[in-house]
């Protein structure tokens, strides 16, 4: 019985979620002025709208509108592969910056409040990138996609790391992908409020230290 009444089952069942709405709602209060810039910088350095709206995997393999700061040109998705490099045309000025910045992250916050994602936990990914290793997926995605995580963490640089390649959809799907596949296998098997604390920190001193 007391297994069931443990601090980090209590988290994971129950305070995860409240923290995710609580500091989302936050944040969201406090960045509005940026979100207000931000919106403003892309109507007027490229046309188009200002946000991107993808179509991403969730908790139970469900799909779900996955929103961002627009960084590309319009249509980008149609004419390229879904994951870039730091040199794609595609990419508009204010685009590199806010990529650069992670600032184009900020409107995942109203996918938290929605209960799409978490704050912290396993990148949403697109539906072809799944199939490729959907027995890992499955396991993966019993908890929710967070906006963080290890696998973010330690590819911040993923846009340079893929420059490399001549075809960099490949080199994600066989370079990347598994990596980040063994990183967010890590977070689930031991997801608590101390590694939710512990990723949190450490998203805030590659952002703003490094």
């Amino acid at each position: 019985m007391l297994s069931f009444l443990s601090p980090n089952k209590i988290y994971i069942n129950g305070g995860k979620r409240f923290l995710d709405v609580l500091v989302a709602s936050l944040l969201i209060v406090v960045f509005s002025p940026i979100f207000i810039l931000i919106a403003m910088l892309i109507r007027i350095s490229s046309p188009g709208p200002v946000f991107y709206v993808q179509r991403r995997v969730g908790q139970g393999l469900f799909e779900f509108n996955f929103y961002k700061f627009r960084t590309m040109v319009v249509g980008a998705d149609k004419v390229g592969p879904g994951v870039t490099s730091r040199t794609d045309s595609r990419i508009t000025k204010i685009g590199a910056f806010l990529r650069l910045s992670k600032l184009d992250e900020l409107p995942q916050l109203l996918n938290v409040l929605k209960g799409d994602m978490s704050l912290i936990g396993p990148r949403p990914e697109l539906p072809k990138y799944i199939e490729y290793f959907s027995e890992q997926y499955r396991q993966i995605l019993r908890v929710r996609p967070g906006i963080t995580d290890f696998a973010t963490i330690e590819f911040r640089d993923e846009e340079d790391i893929l420059a490399q390649y001549d075809d960099v959809e490949a080199a994600y799907l066989k370079v990347v992908l598994p990596q980040k596949l063994k990183l967010y296998e890590k977070y689930i098997n031991g997801m608590s409020f101390k590694s939710d604390l512990e990723i949190s920190l450490r998203t805030l001193y590659k952002i703003f230290i490094r």
